[in-house]
């Protein structure tokens, strides 16, 4: 299957679910919002504010989009990350931004979909804070170890952790973001008890797996495949349904004996709501044309990611699964934030 087909079904697949869900506001853009020629778009330095520290799979996606941007658009862009409370700050200070197009934010799967579910109050109200943009890209997660650990599969893995509960550590980028919710599938799907460590993002979380402080982490492919590559850790398994095109050889969790084991993150664009309907457009317009170029492709490709070309209603369609399918396992599993 191609690149293309592969981003095609999988997005298929997981919006076939959709016709069920009440579908949540997300601050629709308004048509009366304050209006801004399109031609005129962009006139000035944007910022993109990642809600993460640097180093992590939302921030070097980021990045990446930012550069093409700026070179389509003939005007900086650039990136600020504004880290802490699992992305809420960051999060908040796009929600509280002028509505210009000129503060963007790039979002994930936590600070869209997850963080409604799991903290009862917010600083902003996530149904009504911001305007979908689109979709940048689907990444992966893959299971890493210290090379230093006997671990060698996810059958070892597991057995260890039944052998001494709550002995292994492990790391996350944030309470309640995707790899801390595909540990805690992890360990309700084998039964087994595992030891939180969380961190203020993806990239921290890595160096200190690196350092041997903690044992393991479920980290995006983006984050990782460098460090897998290199041997600077181990991966033992990727968390999708199918297997990963930039660690082809690791087997999925549920081929490693976890039946049905099947999550991940992705990354997107988001503006304050009240954005101008012919800036969202524009810029879901030129983002999508990025995204396509092949040189773009190919870099999230071996990073790790899979670049997706979704409109701005199916981005917000992915928004509300999303945010539905990780509220059960929240209910279910009891998850709380640390």
């Amino acid at each position: 299957m191609t690149v293309t087909a592969y981003a095609k079904s999988r997005t298929l697949a997981k919006l076939a679910g959709l016709a069920g869900l009440t579908a949540l506001t997300f601050g629709a853009v308004s048509a009366n919002a304050q209006a801004t020629e399109p031609q005129a778009y962009p006139s000035r330095t944007v910022t993109v504010i990642v809600p993460f520290p640097p180093g992590g799979g939302t921030d070097i996606g980021a990045r990446l989009v930012a550069q093409k941007l700026s070179l389509k658009w003939g005007q900086s862009v650039v990136v600020e990350n504004r880290g802490g409370a699992a992305g809420q700050l960051g999060a908040d200070a796009v929600a509280k931004a002028k509505p210009d197009g000129y503060t963007l934010l790039v979002g994930n799967v936590g600070t869209q979909s997850v963080n409604p579910a799991l903290y009862a109050k917010m600083p902003y109200n996530p149904d009504t804070a911001f305007a979908p943009i689109t979709m940048i890209a689907e990444l992966p997660l893959v299971l890493l170890v210290t090379p230093s650990l006997p671990y060698k599969s996810v059958q070892e893995l597991v057995a260890a952790a039944k052998a001494e509960p709550g002995k292994i550590t492990y790391a996350s980028s944030g309470a309640g973001g995707a790899p801390h919710l595909a540990a805690e599938i992890l360990k309700s799907s084998a039964g087994i008890d595992l030891l939180h460590v969380p961190y203020k993002g993806g990239g921290p979380a890595v160096a200190d797996l690196m350092a041997g402080h903690v044992n393991m982490l479920f980290a995006t492919v983006l984050e990782g495949s460098g460090a897998v590559r290199s041997g600077k850790l181990r991966g033992l398994a990727v968390s999708s349904a199918t297997r990963s095109l930039a660690l082809p050889e690791l087997p999925t969790v549920d081929q490693s004996g976890v039946p049905g084991f099947d999550t991940g993150s992705w990354i997107g664009m988001l503006a304050p709501a009240g954005t101008a309907l012919t800036i969202i457009e524009k810029i879901a317009t030129d983002l999508r044309a990025v995204l396509a170029q092949e040189d773009t492709r190919e870099v999230l490709i071996k990073q790790g990611a899979t670049p997706l070309l979704m409109t701005t209603e199916q981005f917000t369609a992915r928004i509300n699964l999303d945010r539905k399918r990780y509220g059960d396992v929240i209910k279910k599993t009891g998850i709380k934030v640390d």
